[in-house]
Parts: C-alpha cells; structure tokens; sequence
C-alpha cells in the first residue's frame, strides 16, 4: 500500500479526478450473435453468456468463433477493450466485464456493450467489480425479472481516473491476488479429480456380496415444514438443522430424527446430491433420509451413494426427481465393516480437503478471496479531486 499511498502523493495528491464513462470512452452496444451462431473455428467471439459462466476479470483467448461473414455485421472488440454484459436476472450479475487482451479484434453481441477507452484494461475491469460501481450501476438499473442497465446508462457512470503509474500499480496488486487465488483454485480441481478417482477405486474393486439398497437401507421422505419457521441461523429455541433437497435450509424449533443419517436431494435438477449429518435434525419431504437396518457405516454409505451418482436415475419431466421405489431396487457390493472403515478413514480426508468450508483448500481460497475483496476495495477508493 505504501508504493500506492507514494504514486498518489506524487502524482494526484489533491486527489483524483472522476469522469463520466461517456467522456473517457467510446460505448457501442452489440446485437444479433445468438449462440446458435458459434463455431470452433473463425473469428473468436464472445457471447454475453459466457462471460458469467467463463470469463473472469480479463481474456487472451475465446472459447467460441463465428464466421467471417456473421463477424462482419457484429461489433468489434479490439485489444485492450472491455465487453460488459447488458441485461442478467439479478442486480449482483448485471454488467459483469472482461477486458479482452488477446493480439486481434474478436467480436461481441448483443446483451453487451463494447468499452473503447484509454486506462490500463485491467484496472478498470478492476474498479467495475467494486462496491463504487455497485452502488452507481444500482440507479440506472432498470427492470425486475430482468435487469437492464443500458449503454446509455453506463456512459452516466463516474469512474475515477488516476494516472497511469497508478492504475498499473493497483493492477499489479490485484493480479497478484487473482493468480494466488487461481493457483488454489486450480490445485482444488487436481484434488477433487484424485479424490474421484480414488474413490472410484476403493468402492469399486472388491468383491463382496450384491445387495439391494433397500435390503441394507430404510428410505422414506422427510416431513413438510413451512418457510416462515426456518430460520437462517441457529438460536436458542430454533437449534436444529433443517435439510432439504439441496442440503441445509436453515434451522427450526423441532427435529424428526436423531442418529447418523445420510439424506438424498429427491426432486429438482439437483436430485441425487448426497449428505450426510448426526444428531438431531429436521428433514423436509425434499429429502430422501437414509438409515441402516444392518450394521453399516454410515460415512462409507455417504461416499457409496455419491459414487453412484444417483442424478442419472431421476425422471424426465419439468420437474425432475427421483423415485424411492426405484432408488432402492439399485444393486450395489458390501464390503465387511472392517474394510469400510479403511475406506472411510481414506475418503474422509479428501472429502475434507475439497470440501469443507471451515478447512482444507475451499476454506483458504474462501480466506484469499476475502483478502483479495477488502484490498481491491481499499486500492479502488479514492478522495475525489474538487475543483
């Protein structure tokens, strides 16, 4: 920070002048490019989709193409320019940015707004993830189902501008972070596919008697409990966990079990997902509640039933889910109790690695990126030159 705190007193140490993105850039909103248009060779394009679901703060190369023909009526994107999303679903989403940084002129759509500027790329795709941004893109905001925040209303934005010195130093800083977080994230992946793999094998290369799941397990839905008792955090009277479909809801004064238990998602796009939980707890009828009527460990049944992947089973229909009868007609091998819980005391420490919130690499990189958030909004605030 002090190198920072050095380049403003040098350069802006009255402050720093805000502009509108209007004087300092030129806007031009896209159009047309449905994906039905993308390739995988020609003229690299970037939808607007793909920059929530695979772009992050900046680009070098596209997943997708389009042809020289189609590429001629689309907007350009040239090096060093930013591409924002236009429209999304919720407030939080909209104007998403990639500062595109590849060596040629790629093309965008429509839903996207091309930025043609002269800061430091980085930088401002840098400022459009800050809380100043947030609380601007807010009052030009319109809509409800979708959100919209126009080419028109970006250019209202005020944008703080410093010199380049600074805008290259906070870049540095931040890429810092965003390569430290990528690492993580990267090394978690390499993780997950070794804990996959190993608990493929362990679960797999045996051979012990078939048994049918509802022969070794008890399953029956959980019981209805409406929204407006749950609780989104525990407190004196509202104590026990709720599990949905999806995993935990909240918390509520009343539980309907009490013992070692794995829970099955049964309805949605989402069902199959597995959970296991202890003691006392509240399952809605969304949940699939999983309990041994011979001696099992239950932590060695929570890995079995994810390897299964129990997904492929439900039904296909608007709203997908799946059929205990069904479910417990599935076949699988049970191994003595012995060798479940070798397996187990195997599994569970990956399962802990990739997955726990409290430990392991999801909670460092939850760590890192709190650090990255507080220092990017700390580098990105500025007291504003007054004239």
């Amino acid at each position: 920070m002090s190198r920072i705190e050095e380049l403003l007193k040098e350069f802006c140490p009255d402050g720093v002048e805000y502009k509108t993105l209007g004087d300092v850039a030129e806007l031009a909103r896209g159009n047309g490019m449905p994906k039905a248009d993308l390739t995988d060779i020609g003229v690299g394009a970037i939808h607007y989709g793909q920059i929530y679901t695979h772009y992050g703060t900046w680009a070098n190369s596209t997943i997708s193409f389009v042809n020289q023909e189609k590429a001629s009526r689309l907007v350009k994107v040239n090096p060093g320019d930013l591409i924002v999303t236009n429209t999304s679903e919720n407030i939080e989403d909209v104007c998403k940015t990639v500062a595109w940084l590849g060596s040629s002129r790629i093309v965008t759509g429509g839903h996207a707004t091309v930025i043609r500027h002269h800061m430091n790329p980085k930088y401002l795709s840098y400022w459009f993830q800050s809380p100043e941004f947030f609380n601007q893109k807010k009052r030009f905001a319109t809509g409800t189902k979708v959100i919209d925040v126009s080419a028109k209303q970006l250019a209202k934005i005020r944008v703080p501008v410093p010199p380049l010195p600074v805008q290259e130093e906070i870049v540095r800083i931040l890429d810092s972070f965003t390569s430290l977080e990528a690492e993580l994230e990267a090394e978690l992946e390499a993780r997950k596919k070794q804990y996959e793999y190993y608990r493929a094998e362990l679960l797999s290369n045996y051979e012990d008697t078939v048994m049918r799941l509802g022969d070794v397990f008890d399953m029956g839905a959980g019981t209805h409990i409406s929204a407006s008792v749950i609780s989104d955090t525990p407190n004196e009277t509202q104590c026990y966990p709720c599990f949905g479909g999806n995993g935990i809801r909240g918390y509520v004064d009343k539980f309907t079990h009490n013992n070692d238990a794995v829970f099955i998602g049964r309805q949605g796009a989402l069902c199959g997902n597995v959970h296991r939980t202890s003691g006392k707890f509240y399952a809605t009828e969304h949940a699939v509640v999983v309990t041994p009527k011979i001696k099992v460990d239950m932590a060695w049944a929570f890995h079995k039933l994810t390897q299964m992947d129990l997904n492929q089973f439900k039904t296909k229909s608007a709203q997908p889910g799946l059929a205990v009868v069904r479910i417990k007609e599935l076949t699988f091998t049970l191994p003595p109790l012995s060798e479940q819980h070798r397996i187990v005391s195997i599994l569970d420490k990956f399962d802990s690695l990739v997955n726990d919130l409290s430990s392991g690499l999801p909670a460092e990189i939850a760590a890192r990126r709190k650090q990255y958030e507080y220092y990017r909004d700390r580098l990105l605030t500025f007291k504003e030159l007054t004239v």
